[in-house]
């Protein structure tokens, strides 16, 4: 009866992980294919290359590609390998969270740009070339690392240079699971968002300022407007990640017996979620991306139309 049970057990915690796997691998998959999408639209037009906004929004997009395939690799290694190489782990951990700071520092990036475009348009060409883009977009990575790299050294000071030796299970609640850690993070998340926040709220007032005094491009000032707005959702949408440990503190307790399932639910709300809705908000808002984007799919319409009619 006892060994019925078990075997019982076992298949069922087997069931619950292949389901969670497949639905997370799943989302990846989509969420990849339709950023895709739109990396292919922007390396196939040549109009978009000279534009900082376009090159900025594709980092965004490329950025977030990356940042779902480490999650997703890192959740699926959590059940298939649980010994891996501590070398091996931090690595991945780093990139994973260069890549999720990535995101709100480029959003503030393309905010700054817009106020650029509409509060000192005779200056934007000058400011925002695509070289000064690319810049930006080097120290938005060398920002975005210190956090990760700067847990590396919190690891290497706290524990043993011999842990590096060892396997893990590669997880960052595991590894980095001093209370020197817990303070760092708390303290980058805090200052990092905070930051995002005023340049949000300052190009935001600037815009709106600017969009009373104008008398002739209305339209471009308040499109601005929209597009700041976009943004601070966008950035919302970013920072549900950063509130993930909070939510599992507080309804996990309530409901102890579906812990892994309420978990599970958290990250996919708070992590992945929010990586599918960013892009589609600016990018089919977009009326450039949507024009080379309705052309694209009917140009493949046509060609399996063609196909079918000589078959």
């Amino acid at each position: 009866m006892n060994s019925s049970v078990q075997l019982y057990n076992l298949q069922e915690r087997y069931a619950d992980a292949f389901a969670k796997n497949f639905t997370i691998v799943s989302l990846a998959v989509i969420i990849v294919s339709i950023n895709g999408i739109f990396v292919y639209i922007f390396f196939r037009s040549s109009i978009f290359y000279s534009d900082p906004r376009y090159i900025l929004y594709i980092h965004l997009v490329i950025n977030d590609m990356l940042m779902v395939c480490l999650s997703v690799t890192l959740f699926v290694m959590s059940f298939a390998w649980q010994n891996v190489p501590l070398p091996f782990c931090v690595t991945l951990l780093i990139v994973a969270a260069t890549a999720h700071k990535n995101t709100p520092l480029t959003l503030a990036g393309m905010a700054v740009e817009r106020y650029i475009a509409i509060c000192k348009p005779l200056h934007h060409h000058q400011i925002c070339t695509v070289r000064r883009t690319y810049i930006l977009i080097s120290l938005i990575w060398g920002v975005g690392v210190i956090p990760g790299l700067t847990d590396l050294i919190l690891l290497s000071i706290v524990r043993p240079l011999s842990v590096f030796t060892t396997t893990a299970s590669c997880s960052a609640s595991i590894l980095y699971s001093t209370q020197y850690h817990e303070i760092h993070t708390r303290f980058m998340n805090g200052l990092y968002s905070s930051v995002v926040w005023l340049i949000l709220v300052f190009t935001y007032c600037q815009v709106l300022v600017a969009a009373r005094r104008a008398s002739a491009d209305k339209s471009s000032a308040k499109k601005a407007q929209s597009t700041i707005l976009l943004h601070g959702a966008q950035l919302l949408l970013c920072m549900m990640s950063y509130i993930t440990a909070i939510i599992d503190k507080t309804f996990v307790p309530l409901i102890p017996a579906d812990r892994a399932r309420l978990t599970f639910l958290n990250y996919l709300l708070t992590n992945i979620i929010p990586r599918l809705l960013t892009p589609l908000i600016y990018g089919v808002r977009d009326k450039l991306f949507y024009k080379h984007m309705k052309r694209l799919f009917k140009c493949r319409i046509f060609i399996v139309k063609v196909e079918s009619t000589n078959q």
